[in-house]
């Protein structure tokens, strides 16, 4: 079973860093929250076909990267591959430094310094990060898992050991019908968005990987991304955050819930209230709120 080793950030928390989005929860993801790993089907360029690999923490300066199953050793393209996505997904690269100079300044959010939170995992590809986020609109959490594992055990390709499956391709969400998406996968209206979706990525009249390293200002790329079908406010400001933009608070029925639990004792109130509360920390103001609300995560 290979092995390989990625080098982290001085500040970084691999548990915070696991538990700071739903995603992990939701295949090709799997967390031990006993052992804090997660383990992820790797796939495509550099890959003969998906491998699954364990993530777990070696030492305060590297983690861990068990490869499951296969052969022995890896090719160095497959070793390249593995450890470029490990990075993406944990956001390794990230530059969180103003962030949390901000954070320590305040009381109340000094925590978020103290323990290098802020971290956001997120899949190797826009494109999946755009397909599970269009599962988490309108519907609960226990639905979008449903969606998300429906789609990856019915259209994903199996690794080596056939008990695990990547998240299928644009290519082969494309060639599937709409009736599909509703029968099989339980989509209901996403259906026609998911098919319409996977047809443009597949023959390339769009590229979600691109919003990465957009130089469009944020309020240009959000429009942007609301062209995709499906693609409302919210479903933007999540893709943003995990793109690096945090300009947008993302508000759901969840989010909105919990501040109202937190700052108005548990009445609702009208978004521009929520929207006045985190003006001051500017273009963190997403990832402000989002810290301050999954906080208790952990600590409880």
């Amino acid at each position: 079973m290979p092995t390989l080793f990625l080098e982290i950030p001085k500040r970084f928390n691999l548990r915070r860093t696991l538990y700071s989005h739903g995603w992990s929860e939701l295949l090709p993801f799997e967390i031990d929250e006993q052992n804090w790993r997660l383990t992820y089907v790797f796939s495509g360029a550099g890959l003969p076909r998906p491998a699954a690999a364990t993530v777990s923490q070696h030492d305060e300066s590297k983690l861990k990267i068990d490869v499951l199953g296969g052969a022995d050793k890896l090719s160095s393209k497959a070793e390249a591959k593995i450890l470029r996505d490990a990075r993406h997904i944990l956001r390794l690269d990230d530059d969180l430094e103003e962030f949390y100079r901000l954070a320590a300044s305040e009381k109340d959010l000094e925590w978020i310094a103290r323990t290098n939170a802020g971290r956001l995992v997120r899949s190797p590809t826009v494109f999946e990060d755009l397909v599970k986020t269009l599962c988490t609109t309108n519907c609960n959490w226990a639905m979008t898992k449903k969606m998300t594992a429906n789609l990856v055990e019915k259209l994903g390709e199996p690794d080596d050991s056939g008990l695990r499956r990547a998240f299928p391709t644009a290519a082969a969400m494309a060639n599937q019908p709409v009736e599909f998406y509703k029968n099989e996968i339980r989509a209901g209206y996403r259906a026609p968005y998911f098919k319409e979706l996977a047809e443009k990525v597949a023959a390339g009249a769009l590229n979600p990987e691109a919003w990465l390293n957009s130089d469009l200002p944020t309020r240009e790329l959000r429009r942007e991304m609301k062209r995709v079908k499906g693609v409302g406010d919210y479903a933007a400001d999540n893709l943003l955050k995990l793109a690096g933009r945090y300009d947008g608070l993302a508000l759901d029925s969840w989010l909105r819930a919990q501040f109202y639990r937190t700052y108005n004792e548990a009445k609702p109130c009208e978004d521009k209230l929520i929207e006045r509360h985190y003006e001051r920390f500017g273009r963190w103001r997403g990832l402000v709120i989002w810290c301050e609300m999954t906080r208790r995560w952990l600590d409880d």
